[in-house]
């Protein structure tokens, strides 16, 4: 007895949307979205693609026309809500262009809520694309299936973060000098949560000075090795998620 095929097909293209979805609506697909759906996926009348809007969740749509400039797809039905991910913030010091777009990438696949970059004084990068980062990050939603973008805050100075980080919010922070065992203090810890990381040089003294004055940052060790500033951010977020986020009961959505 053949197999059901599985529904929706998982080789179906999958794309973020601005447009709100909703079950038999129309939605036109333009630009380079167009150009990937027609010209590298061949996409036809008739296929399926899954679209998802970052407000009410993931659904399926079928193509009833395909154009190298537009697409146009009819909303089937919803195959899931948006996603509501664990509240944990990453705050990366800016790094080497291919670095950082590591570090976006990772992080979205990885689920935390928010990307807030900064600047400090080691920093050899100290602008950010926020075009294509926001690219970089849709297209790793799309990858791993996630259902709610990251939210991408504007680059800001390390001191401006300080400022005004929120009083109930912990933050670790990846000190190459020190800190408690970081899955130690990961479990002991409830409660909103981020992590700030430093740039290749690491952070100067005045800056770990204001970190560990600071009443709401708990200094973390990852290990006894020195990371680089893309390995210490990957390396701490999947500890935490694996620890207090939503790995242990979410079950496997590996592709």
């Amino acid at each position: 007895m053949p197999a059901t095929p599985a529904w929706p097909p998982r080789s179906a293209p999958r794309l973020f949307v601005e447009q709100r979805l909703e079950e038999d609506g129309q939605i036109e697909v333009g630009g380079n979205q167009a150009h990937y759906l027609a010209k590298v996926m061949r996409v036809s009348a008739g296929d399926i693609v899954i679209l998802c809007d970052d407000k009410t969740g993931e659904w399926a749509a079928r193509v009833q026309e395909a154009a190298k400039r537009s697409v146009q797809l009819s909303v089937t039905e919803q195959l899931r809500p948006r996603e509501e991910v664990p509240d944990f913030w990453l705050c990366p010091a800016l790094l080497k262009k291919d670095r950082f777009d590591f570090v976006l990438e990772k992080a979205t696949e990885l689920g935390v809520r928010r990307i807030a970059p900064i600047v400090t004084r080691r920093c050899v990068a100290n602008k950010l694309n926020t075009d294509r980062a926001r690219t970089l990050v849709m297209e790793a939603a799309e990858q791993c299936a996630r259902t709610a973008l990251p939210e991408l805050s504007g680059v800001q100075k390390f001191s401006a973060l300080m400022a005004s980080w929120p009083s109930d919010r912990t933050l670790f922070f990846a000190d190459e000098t020190g800190g408690q065992d970081a899955a130690s203090v990961f479990s002991e810890t409830v409660g909103p949560a981020a992590l700030i990381t430093g740039p290749e040089g690491g952070f100067d003294d005045e800056e770990r000075k204001i970190l560990l004055a600071h009443p709401k940052v708990k200094p973390i060790s990852l290990g006894p090795r020195i990371l680089r500033g893309e390995t210490a951010a990957i390396a701490a977020v999947s500890l935490w998620m694996g620890i207090s986020g939503d790995w242990p009961n979410g079950g496997s959505n590996a592709l």
